[in-house]
């Protein structure tokens, strides 16, 4: 399994509707390509305006292997509601990891 993980920076008023946003275009579609097995969403108790979305995929191959024209219409699609709801973010960090499992001592 890898892990995407995604820091954004969103001012704290507007957080909610970002995180409702971001549920209704990224994660409905990335959730129909292959290999997509879920999404969780991060808050940082101390920190409000910052945001980490931590999406897991089956394979690296399948998470890349999504077109780079369809990521960049479903960012033009968000960017474009973001600006309609005046709600100003920024991707800050973003990290890729696997996740490593050992076998149970016998």
């Amino acid at each position: 399994m890898v892990i995407e993980w995604l820091k954004f920076r969103v001012d704290s008023q507007s957080r909610e509707r970002f995180i409702q946003q971001d549920e209704a275009i990224w994660t409905a579609s990335l959730s129909t390509y292959p290999g997509f097995l879920g999404k969780e969403v991060w808050i940082e108790p101390n920190a409000p305006g910052r945001v980490i979305f931590t999406i897991r995929w089956q394979t690296r191959e399948q998470w890349k292997s999504i077109p780079a024209e369809d990521l960049a219409k479903i960012e033009q699609r968000f960017s474009a509601v973001m600006k309609k709801m005046n709600i100003d973010y920024k991707m800050i960090e973003s990290k890729e990891f696997q996740i490593r499992k050992f076998p149970a001592k016998q």
